[in-house]
């Protein structure tokens, strides 16, 4: 038996897990039944795996950017409290449910693909580090719940299954919207922040033009490099932080701190501050890797899920990561995740005053690693459907979703509920605190209420599917999609699989235009 457990652990940890390795086998499987070659299957599935591994490079270098300015506005705002990570609480997690966690994550992924193949809801979730923290979320809330390890991989690999494929779906109509067309599903747990920043935007767009349309004047177009852009604004948001930290903390304390937090060493304050302008440039370096890698995977996954859907998963639509959608509104990035920030600040100081006391619900830091990739995410949500104001209030939104909700989830996660760090997207919580409050119950009732939680979102989506998506439902008509066409394949890409009308991402800008063809 436990070869098996290893095995299956292998697989989670060196394979499902690495969304890259997914991505390149998901592609190699779609190339090989279109028949190509075999020097294409294998390009195509490189390049589509390299593409994955500069979007987790630049996600590396995103985080270690941000990571002394956390400490920073921690040290400058003076408070104490949680930082929902993702990855900190699955990896305490591990020690004690790996193996739980790996057999829950197989069943999950195989019951998608089967709910996938004989449901309206052709979606393949492709987000492997998102299914694993989704895993072990279950895992958490259904154990603490006391339930024995053959019932939490049961329940919780069929409720992995139906939220792999319905999330994606309650989303589509903003997804569609963003890219114009069905190529590709967002796969990734932050749907509820991305829904409401979408329905935000409706609501408060009006006649709002897009973020991609703002007028620059003459002396500062070179703000319209949206890397430059991202830089600038990253660095004079480092140097204001830096100022207030080491005005309140002092120079030994903020130095020490800056350097134990990723910083370079500092021994004067000349340094220091200099150290907070490379970090703030290597997030804009971080950012533009990040939009290459999009770039890069595109041009080989969709085109590759043409064989899939034939073969395995008739009309299959690949779920992906958020990122994915950044580089149809590169400034609403920028903007969704300021205003998410902000609203991690707001929700940050109702909890202290208000919310806290009265509950005991403990108080949520604003990390910056969830803000930027949700709010960032729920910027272009935001901007597709309502412009300048919805990318503003759609990231503000989804910064107070991602405040008060990681407070309550807190609640039903038992001993790892003072772990000091929690899961932050939207979707682990509140579908945490759903399954976790009703198997709280115990016995046969919690597990009924938990199947019903499973079945009612199940049909829930199943509906949304074809009463909204499938009838090409608008969430903002009279509005132009921000979807644009993108750049000529480069050279060898139809040799490995890329088609010229799955190139929807827009080019950097600064990039060459192409001339009209001719017509007639």
């Amino acid at each position: 038996m436990n070869w098996l457990v290893g095995i299956a652990e292998f697989l989670v940890n060196e394979v499902l897990s690495v969304p890259a390795f997914l991505i390149g086998i998901i592609t190699a499987v779609g190339l090989a039944a279109m028949r190509k070659t075999v020097g294409q299957v294998v390009g195509g599935a490189l390049k589509a795996t390299l593409g994955f591994l500069l979007i987790g490079a630049g996600a590396t270098l995103v985080t270690a950017s941000l990571g002394p300015l956390g400490v920073m506005i921690q040290g400058a705002a003076g408070a104490q409290g949680v930082i929902p990570t993702n990855e900190a609480i699955v990896g305490i997690a591990q020690a004690q449910y790996g193996a739980q966690v790996a057999w829950l994550m197989i069943l999950g992924f195989a019951i998608s693909l089967v709910l996938a193949r004989f449901t309206p809801l052709s979606y393949v979730f492709l987000t492997g580090h998102h299914i694993l923290f989704m895993a072990t979320l279950l895992t958490i809330v259904l154990s603490t719940a006391g339930y024995a390890p053959p019932v939490v991989v049961g329940f919780g690999g069929v409720l992995l299954g139906i939220l792999m494929v319905s999330l994606p779906a309650f989303a589509h109509p903003w997804t569609r919207r963003i890219t114009g067309d069905d190529s590709i599903a967002i796969g990734h747990f932050g749907t509820l922040g991305y829904v409401a920043a979408g329905a935000t935007g409706r609501l408060v767009g009006g006649k709002s033009r897009s973020t991609e349309e703002m007028k620059v004047p003459e002396s500062l177009r070179f703000l319209r490099d949206s890397m430059v852009a991202t830089a600038l604004s990253m660095v004079l948001m480092y140097l204001v932080v830096a100022l207030i930290y080491l005005a309140r903390a002092g120079e030994e304390t903020a130095f020490a701190a800056f350097a134990a937090s990723g910083g370079n060493p500092s021994s004067s304050v000349g340094n220091y501050l200099m150290s907070s302008v490379t970090q703030g440039l290597q997030f804009g370096v971080a950012v533009a890797v990040i939009l290459f890698g999009v770039r890069t995977i595109l041009g080989e996954l969709v085109p590759a899920f043409q064989g899939i859907a034939a073969k395995v998963v008739p009309g299959a639509i690949p779920a992906l990561d958020a990122p994915i959608v950044f580089p149809y509104a590169q400034n609403a990035v920028l903007i969704g995740f300021l205003c998410s920030f902000a609203g991690g600040l707001i929700g940050l100081g109702v909890l202290t005053v208000a919310l806290g006391p009265a509950f005991g619900l403990a108080l949520i830091l604003p990390g910056l690693v969830p803000h930027f990739f949700t709010g960032g995410a729920a910027g272009v949500y935001g901007n597709a459907t309502g412009g300048r104001r919805g990318a503003a209030l759609g990231g503000l939104v989804n910064g107070l979703l991602i405040t008060f909700l990681p407070a309550l989830l807190l609640k039903v996660l038992g001993a790892f509920g003072d772990e000091n760090t929690t899961f932050g997207d939207t979707d682990f919580s509140w579908f945490g605190i759903l399954v976790g409050t009703s198997a709280g119950l115990g016995g046969g009732v919690g597990l009924v209420l938990v199947a019903v939680i499973g079945a009612a979102l199940l049909f829930a989506a199943i509906q949304m599917q074809r009463k909204v998506v499938a009838t090409g439902w608008d969430p903002a008509p009279g509005r132009e999609s921000p979807a644009a066409s993108g750049p000529e394949p480069g050279p060898g890409d139809e040799a490995s699989g890329s088609a010229k009308r799955y190139a929807k991402i827009p080019p950097p800008a600064g990039a060459p235009v192409p001339p009209p063809p001719p017509e007639g």
